[in-house]
């Protein structure tokens, strides 16, 4: 997702946000983005913090809380 500001002609992504995308959680974990994408489909991650154009994104704290409670999590 990209956000146009007209005032600045900036152009901000939804990482530019603080948002994660399944391709950044994926990077944190180390894991593929459509292993993200199942972890979603079977209830296994949080809820999105926030949802564009049926995307969903999450906040950085939301998903680093998340692993730390996993099973199996050493962190």
């Amino acid at each position: 997702m990209v956000i146009i500001n007209a005032e600045c002609e900036e152009v901000w992504t939804m990482a530019d946000r603080g948002l994660w995308s399944y391709k950044e959680i994926a990077a944190h974990i180390k894991v593929q983005p459509d292993t993200v994408r199942s972890y979603r489909k079977h209830g296994l991650l949080p809820p999105p913090d926030v949802t564009e154009g049926g995307r969903p994104f999450w906040y950085p704290h939301t998903i680093e809380l998340w692993v730390s409670r996993r099973p199996g999590s050493r962190r």
